[in-house]
């Protein structure tokens, strides 16, 4: 017997050895030969076991035998649950799902009725664990949910009940020398139950329930920190990740928390790559290298959502009706702030946080580059704007147009996203023209690149952009010349070019939109309506602030934008659908319609006259 014993342990290494490390080695062709291997193997061992092998569960004569007798049966059973599980992880890893589970479920029967003891609890969750993911890969989330949230519940009941450590199911089949201490049974049992957290985190996002599996995630990540069970760079991107729904949600200090958490985490994969370290490595160091850079670039734009977030958001806060600072509500809000400032230290210490203590204090150092305060002045947006642009510096480096046209063509709308939420800050207008002027430099050659061909949305998206930045700087521009007591030549050709500069992407957007035949769509389709009436109604506001001492000339300027307002009105009027897209233009629209062909009228009057 005790041979029988001594080779199910030595072939149980051997099926753990096979599984775990030859199989990284197969070659392509057969690509799980020493997974099948490892399952012969399991079940050689299921033959040495005894005659209880094929029984599904260890339950015989509980009432009739003696308590050693049920000891040993309960072991039995134990040790024939974890081959099962083995033989039910082996099937799901190579792709045979229905044998994978038939092997789980068997695992979960078998020790079913001493899932409590210490030597069958942790088996049973991971079986529960594993159907859990099983579920969730054939899109069977209910189904997943109930596994997961059982192994949950079986993990708090334990602890509560029992609360030793239990045994690992490898040292079912280890030495007596070679049993593991308590502190490191802890440390395994705990993640196999942070797992449990990470898969019902899965789950809850799948099935919508988006507060839950954030709070599921947070607390995962903060387990896998505790009992030092993660991968840094994974850690780091699952946290920054992590704030972004916490973004949505506007609370910046947990999205703080995280993506300071995670450039903490992300350094501990080693030293910060570069594009030159990088050409100086072989190969696979090289690989290596540009991974880590890809997930560094996209932990900086997470933070690059965070500080554009806190300056839009300040700015939804603090605007007036027609779009500028409110200074009353500024100054009110700084003094409610002031107040406030003892509150927030006590809200910090609701929130889960991460870390052991040293990891803390680099996270506590991380946050104080920026604030998680809305900011309230000019001086305080530019502190969060020059963190969110030195992010993107950091996001360029990796995401550059020769490769990675779509994601650095958002990174430069963020860069200008950044520019335009600063914009509502300065109170000078010559300045804020500067900061447009530097949107439309990083804007434009991005642009002109672009094939819209192959790259039609995100052209669209760059022209109506342009547009829309060289019309706020005319209109800048007007408000600069009706101060002065009579516009200079300097300022009425600054409007001039900006107002033609603006038609010119306004009409590149709209061009974009008709068919091969160049005609304009009879009938807009949902996603462009609002924007195509947008770009129509400034069009037409943008040939009535062309300025021109010419009588002919700005008679025909007036005619183009009594055409532009005239499409609005008779597309409303023909589709009443894109009526609440264009609520606000609309109303301005018709008096234009109604009031232009009489100023029309008058200015050929005036014509007729002189000639």
């Amino acid at each position: 017997m005790a041979g029988d014993w001594q080779t199910a342990c030595d072939t149980y290494k051997r099926a753990r050895t096979a599984s775990e490390l030859d199989s990284k080695t197969d070659p392509e062709t057969e690509p799980y030969r020493s997974k099948y291997r490892a399952r012969e193997l399991l079940r050689e061992m299921r033959a040495l076991l005894g005659p209880l092998a094929e029984e599904e569960s260890g339950e015989s004569q509980a009432g009739t035998q003696g308590e050693d007798e049920d000891e040993e049966q309960r072991l039995l059973a134990a040790r024939l649950a974890v081959i099962e599980f083995l033989l039910g992880v082996n099937h799901t890893e190579t792709d045979e799902m229905s044998a994978g589970e038939e092997h789980l479920v068997k695992t979960v029967r078998m020790v079913e009725r001493y899932r409590l003891s210490p030597d069958c609890v942790s088996v049973y969750m991971q079986a529960q664990n594993n159907l859990g993911i099983l579920w969730a890969e054939r899109g069977e989330l209910i189904i997943a949910q109930t596994y997961l949230e059982s192994a949950e519940s079986l993990y708090g009941l334990y602890m509560k009940k029992i609360g030793t450590p239990p045994v690992d199911p490898d040292e079912h089949f280890s030495p007596e020398e070679q049993k593991l201490t308590e502190q490191e049974r802890s440390k395994r049992f705990e993640k196999v139950f942070t797992h449990t957290f990470y898969y019902l985190a899965q789950v809850y996002k799948h099935l919508k329930q988006d507060e839950k599996a954030a709070q599921y995630c947070h607390t995962t990540l903060q387990r896998q920190l505790e009992y030092d069970g993660y991968n840094p760079v994974e850690w780091a991107i699952n946290a920054a990740t992590l704030s972004q729904y916490y973004l949505v949600k506007q609370c910046y200090m947990e999205a703080r928390h995280c993506l300071a958490a995670a450039n903490v985490i992300f350094s501990k994969a080693g030293p910060n790559p570069s594009p030159e370290a990088a050409k100086e490595t072989d190969e696979a160091e090289e690989e290596r290298l540009d991974l880590l850079t890809e997930k560094k670039a996209n932990i900086a734009r997470c933070w690059v959502k965070y500080c554009l977030n806190l300056l839009q958001d300040a700015r939804k806060k603090l605007e007036d009706n027609i779009g500028e600072l409110d200074v009353d509500l500024q100054d009110e809000l700084k003094a409610e702030r002031r107040k406030e400032e003892d509150e927030k230290e006590k809200g910090r210490k609701k929130t889960v946080l991460f870390g052991s203590n040293d990891i803390y204090d680099s996270i506590l150092a991380a946050e104080e580059k920026v604030d998680c305060s809305l900011p309230l002045d000019f001086k305080e947006a530019r502190e969060v704007f020059l963190v969110g642009q030195n992010y993107i510096n950091e996001a360029k480096e990796y995401f550059q147009l020769d490769g990675h046209v779509t994601d650095h063509v958002e990174v430069v709308r963020d860069h200008s996203a950044l520019f335009k939420a600063l914009v509502f800050f300065e109170e000078d207008y010559e300045r804020r023209c500067k900061m447009h002027k530097r949107r439309i430099d990083m804007l434009e050659p991005v642009c002109k690149e672009l094939n819209p061909q192959y790259y039609l949305l995100v052209c669209r998206q760059l022209q109506f952009e342009l547009a829309d930045t060289y019309y706020e700087m005319m209109d800048l521009k007007v408000a600069i010349g009706n101060k002065l007591e009579e516009m200079d030549s300097h300022t009425i050709k600054k409007i001039n070019i900006l107002s033609q500069s603006a038609i010119k992407y306004y009409e590149m957007f709209l061009d974009s939109l008709r068919n091969p035949d160049k005609k304009f769509p009879e009938k807009l389709e949902e996603d462009v309506l609002r924007p195509a009436m947008v770009a129509k109604f400034h069009i037409a506001r943008l040939y009535g602030k062309l300025i021109t001492s010419d009588a002919n000339k700005q008679l025909e300027n007036m005619q183009k934008s009594l055409n532009y307002y005239s499409f609005i009105v008779d597309y409303c009027e023909n589709h009443e659908e894109a009526v609440k897209s264009v609520e606000l233009e609309l109303e301005l629209t018709k008096e234009m319609v109604a009031l232009l062909p009489a100023r029309m009228e008058r200015l050929r009057l005036q014509l007729s006259s002189f000639s």
